[in-house]
């Protein structure tokens, strides 16, 4: 199957995390934890201030998959490019209002036999500190017949 990109392909996106995000992360997804909602709440933790969801900064990347999945159908690709998840997350740094992310994805690996490609995923902030590192995978789905 043609995938229609290749090892060494790169996408990324660019956010600055604001209030409203925190807000709407929670209404979305029904973590009201206090230390994402509550800045009396979150002062009196270690982390002294309000965190953004996990949730929150690892969506980022979805855009990120988009772009790769929209190159690869504009190459030509065979079927649709499609997220099959996200393996190995984790949360390196906390991330505040105020921080501006880079989500990073990178093609490592791609195998048109079973029609999948693997990708390194990273989220940096404006400190260049890494807040967040992840695999991915994205699977063509052949049309039907």
């Amino acid at each position: 199957m043609k995938l229609g990109i290749a090892p060494g392909e790169v996408a990324t996106f660019e956010k600055t995390i604001t209030e409203r995000d925190l807000l709407l992360t929670a209404e979305i997804t029904g973590d009201h934890d206090p230390l994402h909602v509550d800045e009396a709440y979150a002062a009196r933790t270690a982390y002294g201030r309000r965190i953004a969801h996990g949730a929150l900064v690892l969506g980022l990347l979805s855009s990120t998959a988009s772009t790769i999945a929209h190159r690869a159908i504009a190459n030509g690709a065979e079927g649709v490019p499609v997220s099959l998840g996200y393996d190995r997350v984790r949360f390196l740094q906390p991330v505040f209002i105020g921080d501006r992310l880079t989500a990073t994805y990178r093609v490592e690996r791609t195998d048109e036999t079973a029609g999948r490609a693997e990708s390194a995923c990273t989220v940096t902030n404006q400190h260049d500190e890494t807040c967040l590192v992840a695999r991915h995978i994205l699977r063509w789905v052949a049309a039907p017949a």
